[in-house]
Formats: structure tokens, C-alpha cells, sequence
């Protein structure tokens, strides 16, 4: 999110940012009204019909060619059912959807499926569609994430100094779209200057007090690099003093791109490419302490967050879901439907051996940007975090879409 987009349209900006503190302070300031007991029903209700399904919006079909399940590599030595309860996952959400319903009722009702029942069912209900780049080219990035493992205290000490910090009170989300403003982004984040309508502070300035923080912190932890890499993440587990472990997940950001520290290091000479991963950076941190903190400031975008609940089976994607291990992917939506399966063929990290497999998009990425882009979630740990680290491999992707899904011509 750039901030000339700022200055193109003030007032309107203005205007929303005012809607939006207007709305928050009358939520607050709306007095309590009485409430009148429940009437007790004479016999039981009957229960509701279900909920009719919303229309599930075009998707812009430019960048998509209509494949064949004889297409996808290695697709015929996957096991599908390995991600069934990733797709039920999905189709938690996905259900409310038009486009969806036939085919997640269908998976829902269904006893658990075997390998071969369960590319049958994907060949019945869905369509392959390969996913292209603007120029018709069908290669493009694979990297990997992680959930990691911080050291950390809900209170701050001598040793754990680093704040997490939840969501300031003063960062202001301005929807786009509702003022007639479309663009690559959607929502821009903001905050008041007196009656102007500003920039979030970047890192930095969150770093150094600037900003609305103060008595937002959630916990401390004794890593800043293990803190930036938490951000880029964005989930995250921290083993608490005392034995607790709290769970973590990204709860907003601050509306400023995301820059590469990697490429920054690279640019400089301090690394060459090819120790140029989370590994090679979180090295080069130890070795420089003197220049981290200028290095980390390179990267404007910061990241808040929440704490989850207990008992999830794995951190919150974008689509509001728990991810699986190796089942899960971030993906740009504006080319991907979150909650939608989707066909890989990559490569493992720093080999040539395919890695062919359905995975599940359910989660986004400031950095995952393009039609053939994807991040790969690798799950929790070490043995996770070290694939994560160093993933970075040529890609190809089919969409599978339900049978009827609605496709905008290409304009």
C-alpha cells in the first residue's frame, strides 16, 4: 500500500476516516436500553430453513486456461484425501457461497474418502484451471512459512523487552470501494493528524514510541529478529514464563509495502544470494547487532496481533480458518478465491525433487503478489521453519474451481 495514493483523493479519504471515527465513538457513547423479558413459546419452534447462499462473485478469467486433469504433473500419485480436511476446513466458510455449495453439501455428506474416492470426487465436482502471468507465461514463485516459536512473558523484564503489540486504538481503515475508489488496494490504513487524514506511522516510529502502543502490548519477548520473522509469518506461538503457551495471529497491519531485509542485505554485499533465507539472515543479525536495527527499519511494514484461543488445531488464515500443514498456501486473492483448492507443481527447497500436490488456499501474504505465486505452509517447528527458510522455487498452479463457478469475460 503506497502512500501517494494518500494524496490523490484528500477529501474523500477525509471524509471516510471522519465516518469511521464518527461511527466508533457513537458505538461507544450508545446509552443501554432496557430489556423486555423473553416470551416463553407455548410449544417448540420449528426449526429455520437454511440460509439461502450468496452469489458468489465473477472471477476475471484473463489470467486462467481451461486444463485437463491429464495436465497437472504427478496428480495421478498425490493423495487427495490428505487434504480433505483441509477442503472441509474451506468449505466451513464456503458453504454460504452459491458457486460452492453443491460441492462442499456433496464433501460434507460424504463418508472419508480413500485416495482413489478421493480424486474422484475432486474429477466430478471441480475444473482445472492453469493459472497464467500477464505475458500467458505459466511460471512463477513458490517460498514457505512457518509457525514459529518465540520465548516470551505477559509481563516485561530485564529479559523480555520486546513488545507484541495488538492493534493501536488510533489506526483508522478506510474501505475504498465504498467511496467509489478502486485499485490494487482495497483498504487503506490511516490515522488523524488534527483534521487531516494521514499515514500510519512506519516501523520505525512504531519502534520508537511514536505511535498509539502504549498499553496495546499483549506480551514480551527476548529476540527482535525472532520478532520481525514473527511479523513476516504472521502466527506464531510464544512459550510463556511459567510453562503457558500463548498462540498468536495477525490481527492487522499498518498500511506501508513490505520490503525485503534479504534484499537489502544482498544489494549491499552483506550476504551473497544464496544465504540470503531467514537462516542466513537471523546469522548475519548475531554477527552484526550494531546494524540491526537500521536493517529492520528497512522494512516500513509492521504487523499486530491478536491472541487466539486454545485448542485450535493450527494458526488463523486470511479466510478465518485454522491452516494444515502442508495443505494450506497463501495466495493473492484478487487471482485465487480463498478457500479454493488448488493443484501445485514445484519443487522441494533447494532440490530438484517434485513436489506435487492439492493444497488449499486459505490464507494471504504482503509479499504474495501475482497470479502464480504461492506461499507454502510447512507447519510448526523446526524441521518446518528450516524447509520455510530456504523454499524459494519455480512454480506452476492449477485452480480447481466447482462445476459452474461464474467467469467475467476478459475486458
Amino acid at each position: 500500500m503506497h502512500s501517494p495514493e494518500f494524496s490523490k483523493f484528500p477529501l474523500r479519504i477525509a471524509f471516510a476516516a471522519l465516518m469511521v471515527t464518527l461511527a466508533m465513538a457513537a458505538c461507544r457513547s450508545t446509552p443501554e436500553k432496557p430489556v423486555s423479558p423473553p416470551a416463553v413459546p407455548a410449544a417448540p419452534l420449528p426449526e429455520p430453513p437454511p440460509a439461502a447462499a450468496t452469489p458468489t462473485p465473477p472471477l476475471a478469467s484473463s489470467h486462467l486456461r481451461r486444463g485437463t486433469w491429464g495436465e497437472l504433473p504427478g496428480w495421478h500419485n498425490d493423495d487427495p484425501s490428505a487434504a480433505w480436511d483441509a477442503l472441509l476446513t474451506s468449505c466451513s466458510i464456503l458453504n454460504a457461497q452459491q458457486a460452492w455449495r453443491a460441492a462442499c453439501t456433496a464433501a460434507r455428506a460424504a463418508p472419508r474418502p480413500d485416495r482413489q474416492r478421493a480424486r474422484r470426487f475432486f474429477e466430478l465436482h471441480f475444473t482445472p484451471y492453469q493459472l497464467l502471468q500477464p505475458d500467458g507465461g505459466s511460471e512463477g514463485l513458490a517460498t514457505g512459512y512457518y509457525e514459529p516459536l518465540l520465548r516470551g512473558s505477559r509481563t516485561p523484564t530485564a529479559r523480555y523487552r520486546y513488545p507484541v503489540y495488538g492493534v493501536p486504538e488510533d489506526l483508522l481503515g478506510v474501505d475504498l470501494p465504498a467511496f467509489g475508489i478502486t485499485g490494487r488496494e482495497s483498504r487503506l490504513r490511516a490515522r488523524l493528524d488534527g483534521k487531516r487524514v494521514v499515514p500510519y506511522f512506519e516501523r520505525a516510529q512504531i519502534e520508537a514510541g511514536v505511535a498509539a502502543v502504549r498499553g496495546r502490548e499483549i506480551a514480551w519477548v527476548d529476540d527482535p529478529v525472532e520478532l520481525f520473522f514473527l511479523q513476516i509469518q504472521g502466527s506464531g506461538r510464544i512459550d510463556l514464563a511459567g510453562g503457558d503457551v500463548m498462540r498468536v495471529g495477525f490481527a492487522d497491519h499498518n498500511g506501508h509495502p513490505y520490503r525485503s531485509i534479504g534484499r537489502l542485505l544482498i544489494d549491499r554485499g552483506e550476504l551473497p544470494p544464496q544465504r540470503a533465507s531467514m537462516q542466513g539472515i537471523k546469522a548475519w543479525a548475531q554477527r552484526n547487532p550494531d546494524k540491526l536495527r537500521e536493517v529492520l527499519d528497512h522494512n516500513p511494514r509492521y504487523i499486530f496481533f491478536r491472541e487466539l484461543p486454545p485448542g485450535l488445531s493450527g494458526p488463523l488464515g486470511a479466510l478465518g480458518v485454522p491452516l494444515t500443514p502442508r495443505r494450506s498456501i497463501a495466495v493473492d486473492p484478487r487471482y485465487v478465491p480463498l478457500g479454493a483448492p488448488v493443484f501445485l507443481a514445484t519443487t522441494w527447497p533447494l532440490s530438484t525433487r517434485p513436489l506435487y500436490q492439492l493444497m488449499l488456499a486459505q490464507d494471504t501474504g504482503a509479499a504474495i503478489r501475482g497470479a502464480v505465486r504461492a506461499d507454502f505452509f510447512w507447519g510448526y517447528g523446526d524441521d518446518a521453519g528450516r524447509e520455510a527458510g530456504r523454499m524459494k522455487q519455480a512454480l506452476r498452479m492449477w485452480l480447481l474451481l466447482p462445476q459452474g463457478y461464474p467467469l467475467a469475460a476478459p475486458e
